[in-house]
């Protein structure tokens, strides 16, 4: 964090500048501020923060149960270390339009970068399953266009996401994201695309930016780099990615503590170093503020 330079109008400029690009935007999925540090120091071009992550590293299952302030206060800590844009899944906005034109404001103060709203009723679900439920495509509209007008950054990106093609249809979801452009949206995240044919129906149509959504076990193929810019998207999340390596190494690593009492060479040949782990936190760097604080030596504890 001491060691950021850009400041958030900058952060939203160089979003919008890469999406006017015509290169793909790689966002992978983040959860604590750590993960941010990784995913800048790896060359990404910026960070994803989920709202399914977030409500699971609650506890909670993603269906709406996250405020405001819990997603809000943790988007900034996860946006304030990176130097890399970074944009927030907001769920349906908190509420009615009002309270997401407040949501709004509230991220453009904390320093995010771009936020995205979706077309669900509350409580709502994970998009990629069944038994959505929608608000009218109007309701919507009015809550695309009080988020719009909350915006005083008009950088910062405001993207609506429909989950309307699994219950209503391509075209009704096409339809859909054509209005919330109209209504201020910058840029649309169709939800639960199966197709590559799919993608290409949104992309002749909609003339804003497009998010593709690789997540894990749900409705879309997951379609590589290349297949991506060939289908002129501009942005691809992958959302709980991190959350599921992380949980899967870790649930393998205690059940293994738990079975032979100790960690063993083998687990711990699969841990992040010492090392690395103060390579990411610029640990070091650290040294300019204090020459106290870095004054050892990891020989012996890499």
């Amino acid at each position: 964090m001491l060691f950021t330079k850009k400041s958030p109008t900058e952060k939203r400029a160089e979003l919008k500048a890469g999406l006017e690009s015509g290169k793909l935007l790689r966002f992978p999925g983040s959860f604590s501020p750590y993960i941010s540090l990784m995913i800048e120091n790896i060359g990404f071009d910026g960070v994803y923060i989920s709202g399914a992550a977030l409500a699971n590293d609650l506890g909670l299952p993603d269906i709406g149960l996250t405020t405001l302030s819990e997603v809000s206060q943790r988007a900034k800590q996860i946006a304030q270390v990176t130097e890399l844009p970074t944009f927030v899944d907001i769920d349906t906005g908190f509420g009615e339009p009002m309270s997401a034109a407040r949501t709004i404001r509230e991220l453009e103060d904390l320093g995010l970068a771009g936020c995205h709203m979706e077309d669900q009723i509350n409580p709502k679900r994970c998009g990629h399953l069944d038994g959505k439920s929608l608000v009218s495509t109007e309701d919507m509209v009015r809550k695309v266009k009080a988020a719009a007008n909350a915006k005083r950054d008009t950088n910062f990106m405001l993207m609506a996401r429909t989950d309307a093609a699994a219950s209503e249809g391509l075209e009704s979801a096409i339809e859909r994201a054509k209005a919330y452009v109209d209504a201020g949206a910058d840029a649309i995240f169709p939800e639960a695309m199966r197709t590559e044919a799919d993608f290409e129906a949104f992309r002749k149509a909609i003339k804003v930016p497009l998010l593709a959504n690789m997540t894990e076990f749900g409705k879309s193929k997951l379609l590589t780099k290349s297949q991506l810019e060939n289908l002129g998207i501009n942005i691809v999340i992958y959302p709980v990615t991190p959350f599921r390596i992380a949980m899967g190494a870790v649930e393998r690593g205690y059940q293994d503590i738990f079975e032979k009492g100790v960690q063993t060479d083998e687990l711990v040949a699969t841990m992040q170093t010492r090392k690395r782990l103060y390579e990411v936190l610029r640990y070091d760097k650290y040294n300019d503020f204090d020459q106290n604080v870095f004054n050892f030596s990891q020989k012996g504890h890499e």
